[in-house]
């Protein structure tokens, strides 16, 4: 049975959560460090601290908020608002409690920002298992022209083998599951940005 590995992209994941969720002034006070310590993420980093805020959440509502086709929920890329759902978003809050986490936020246990915050702590295995969706999302960011699509690049970018190069690629992930790899455990990455970025987090406990 496959182990889950302690990634070594902790802070990248960690920083991306920051970068997916509503802005606010807490988010934008914090740019700065993941500026300093996710070079993956300047991109996206320029662009949110290049408008002010209130445009920035009204851009944020704009691409995540009505549209499902860029949904953070990643159940939905998998199940849609199907019956099946619900056994979905059950068995991600049982892999949180597997690992000492409990889920704790006002958001569905399958918000990516929370995904990320437990790939942060525990491994990649909920975003490997998830794969496809998180594929799909990045294609669909990409079509938009929205920066928040870097941010995804980002992620998909630390998994194992290359992202699908369009939709159709991305929908025989989806049949054919994700790409394995065996590595052993990892070290968690530089700890500098994680204590700043984590101070409200949606999952509480520590990893197993």
């Amino acid at each position: 049975m496959k182990t889950s590995k302690i990634s070594g992209n902790a802070v990248l994941y960690q920083a991306a959560a920051l970068c997916l969720a509503y802005p606010d002034d807490e988010f934008r006070s914090r740019l700065p460090l993941v500026r300093e310590a996710v070079p993956e993420l300047r991109t996206f980093v320029s662009y949110a601290e290049s408008i002010p805020l209130p445009e920035l959440a009204a851009d944020y509502v704009r691409v995540f908020d009505f549209k499902n086709r860029h949904s953070l929920y990643l159940s939905w890329w998998r199940d849609g608002d199907t019956r099946r759902r619900g056994m979905t978003l059950v068995g991600f809050k049982q892999t949180y409690r597997e690992h000492g986490l409990e889920f704790t936020g006002e958001e569905l246990p399958d918000f990516l920002p929370a995904v990320l915050e437990f790939s942060a702590q525990a491994g990649t295995l909920l975003l490997e298992e998830h794969r496809a969706g998180l594929e799909l999302l990045r294609l669909a960011l990409t079509d938009h022209g929205t920066p928040y699509a870097s941010v995804l690049q980002a992620v998909c970018g630390t998994l194992p083998g290359p992202s699908p190069k369009d939709k159709a690629e991305a929908q025989a992930l989806a049949r054919s599951g994700p790409p394995m790899e065996d590595v052993g455990l990892e070290p968690f990455g530089s700890p500098r940005l994680l204590p700043l970025i984590d101070a409200e987090p949606a999952l509480t406990g520590e990893p197993s």
